[in-house]
């Protein structure tokens, strides 16, 4: 047996030591500057002896029953009746007489709901930063920069790719609702 613990460890191993460690910490069996200790061990282990070492005065996995970790029951998507197609709403009028670009385009309150969720930390941070820099240049009296735009332009930018994905995957299974 001692030349199995003498053996190379696998990710998988590291991985599953880890998942042993979270679920100790979650017990209250390790703080978390221990836990970090060993986790750092844990990933750094070479063989299984190594890894025995981190888990060696803790206590099996304990049964379901007994545990005090409740498992996440998965839950099943909520259903949701196919959208039926929307009547054609009024077009809304740009001054100029034109419609406006994406009216028309009905949008699922559930794709609004998610987007929403996507938006909201982003307008947060906005919220907070831009103040910040206005007062800023208001005390200084002069503007080297607009620096919340470093933290907003590349978070607004991946945020508007998944509101664009948002939009189409739902804009997709509209146009598939309409064609049955």
């Amino acid at each position: 047996m001692d030349g199995q613990r003498e053996m190379r460890a696998a990710d998988r191993d590291r991985e599953a030591t880890a998942e042993r460690l979270r679920v100790a910490l979650e017990e209250g069996r390790l703080g978390l500057h221990e836990y970090d200790e060993r986790l750092a061990r844990a990933y750094g282990a070479r063989t299984y002896a190594d890894l025995d070492e981190v888990v060696a005065d803790l206590p099996g996995p304990a049964p379901a029953e007994r545990s005090a970790v409740v498992p996440a029951t998965p839950t099943p998507p909520p259903a949701t009746p196919p959208l039926a197609p929307a009547p054609p709403a009024p077009a809304a009028a740009v001054p100029g007489g034109e419609p406006a670009a994406g009216a028309g385009t009905p949008v699922a309150p559930d794709t609004r709901s998610r987007l929403l969720g996507l938006w909201m930390p982003w307008l947060r941070v906005a919220a907070l930063l831009l103040p910040i820099w206005l007062i800023s240049v208001i005390a200084t009296g002069h503007t080297a920069g607009v620096w919340p735009l470093w933290v907003l332009g590349p978070w607004g930018g991946l945020v508007l790719m998944q509101s664009v994905g948002l939009i189409g995957v739902d804009h997709g299974r509209n146009r598939d609702d309409r064609h049955r």
